[in-house]
């Protein structure tokens, strides 16, 4: 029976594969393999017994493994045991030098490895959606909003474009990381490789290279755990980008803004008591799951706090936290990607909510030139507050307020200050920026 809602409702068949207990398995499995192999190619074990250990993993089965564990209470010898049973007497050479972590923890870094490559599309298919959406609006003139009040103008197209550059960010991030967390070793029992001798180093390297991972410069029992608790806060970081996203999605939804809106099903229900509901829930969504892979940032951190060589205060931890955050930070990007891919974008509302201020939300324009042309600029801002307070007041536009002032007309011109007034004119470098952020971010689609 599925407990844990990653296992039905939440996440990719692939993520969910990666940290599943059979890939699990393999993935330890391919490390004995690893070993085995380099150790052989050293000259510590026979090299038959390397390539019969390599031939007869595929038929190790995690179901043996279990029947085993639960005879002895330990995953890792009976993994071992598993293995070296089909292997018949090359069995004897199965782990030789070893300690669990070292195959645990290199198993770790292939599952890491195989999620950051899922992470990696992901995220570069949702930059693809992003510079799409930020190319198609550049010019879609908005409300820009501070403090949540309307504030001067902006773009959709820089709104979009913004996200884009966070999300070119993490993929420059996940670039950087990978030499630190895609990693393996071959230490023993406490890190000084004494089981292994005065080949150990050379066996750590070649064993991570048939593995296609880096080998620690140094190490305990354990891989140290801030190589880990970066993994944690890079998925944190993408999570905390998507909430961003999807709250800024949620509030324009808002009825009163209505400037967007999530795609919504012909046949689809928004609530089971109000027909008339349209919610945005995959954006909800987002934002409720951001918070659980933020949550594994925590433990991930006090992993690395261990006593001594270690001990096991991590282990039951990760268990939870690697698929956990790893399956919902993936299903989170993919759920994003399909809301913007379908986010509906309403022009003449965004419209409206331009023009809601009767101008007002343009005083800094006027300020501007006044200032310009001669006027204190502590003076002109002083005189637009003003005014921009009486037009509130008053519900009247700016434009019929700064008429009766003399000081504004003496400097500007009623038609320039219509002009001023609108929108469409004080966008500044928007559209080149979004054109810039285009060209030099397709790059990395």
């Amino acid at each position: 029976m599925a407990i844990h809602p990653i296992e039905f409702r939440y996440g990719t068949s692939a993520m969910r594969e990666i940290w599943g207990e059979e890939h699990r398995f393999r993935c330890i499995v391919a490390a004995e393999v690893g070993l085995a192999k380099a150790e052989a190619a050293c000259g510590m074990i026979p090299g038959e017994a390397a390539e019969t250990i390599e031939q007869k993993a595929e038929t190790a089965s995690l179901e043996r493994a279990k029947e085993i564990e639960a005879e002895i209470s330990h995953d890792m010898m009976a993994i071992v045991k598993a293995l070296a049973e089909v292997c018949g007497e090359a069995g004897a050479w199965v782990h030789f030098g070893a300690t669990s972590n070292d195959m645990l923890d290199t198993a770790t870094g292939l599952q890491v490895k195989a999620s950051l490559k899922l992470i990696e599309d992901g995220l570069k298919e949702l930059l693809s959606v992003l510079l799409k959406r930020a190319e198609e609006t550049r010019t879609l003139v908005c409300a820009g909003r501070t403090h949540g009040q309307i504030g001067v103008p902006t773009t959709y197209g820089l709104r979009f474009a913004i996200w884009a550059s966070e999300v070119g960010r993490h993929i420059e991030r996940l670039q950087q990381l990978r030499p630190r967390v895609e990693v393996g070793q071959l230490t023993g029992a406490v890190g000084t490789q004494a089981a292994i001798g005065p080949k150990g180093i050379e066996v750590m390297e070649k064993m991570m290279a048939y593995l296609d991972l880096g080998a620690v410069d140094v190490s305990n029992q354990v891989i140290s755990r801030d190589r880990y608790a970066e993994y944690f806060l890079f998925l944190a970081n993408i999570a905390t980008t998507l909430d961003k996203i999807g709250i800024e999605i949620r509030s324009l939804q808002r009825t009163e803004i209505a400037e967007v809106e999530e795609a919504f099903g012909k046949n689809q229900v928004g609530s089971s008591t109000m027909p008339h509901k349209r919610n945005p829930i995959k954006s909800e969504q987002v934002c409720g799951l951001a918070r659980v892979v933020r949550a594994a940032v925590e433990p991930a951190l006090g992993n690395n706090t261990l006593w001594d060589e270690r001990d096991l205060t991590n282990s039951s931890c990760e268990r939870v936290i690697f698929p956990e955050a790893s399956v919902l930070a993936d299903h989170i990007i993919h759920v994003m990607t399909r809301v913007l891919e379908g986010l509906k974008i309403n022009r003449d509302q965004i419209r409206r909510n331009l023009d809601l201020l009767h101008g007002v939300n343009m005083a800094e324009a006027v300020m501007i030139t006044l200032t310009e042309r001669g006027m204190d600029r502590q003076v002109a801002h002083e005189l637009m507050r003003e005014a921009s307070m009486q037009a509130r007041a008053e519900q009247r536009h700016l434009a019929e307020v700064l008429k009766e002032k003399s000081e504004v007309s003496s400097l500007i011109e009623p038609d320039d200050v219509v002009a001023l007034l609108n929108p469409d004119n004080y966008i500044g470098t928007s559209v080149e920026q979004v054109e810039r952020v285009v060209k030099k971010l397709s790059l990395l689609c």
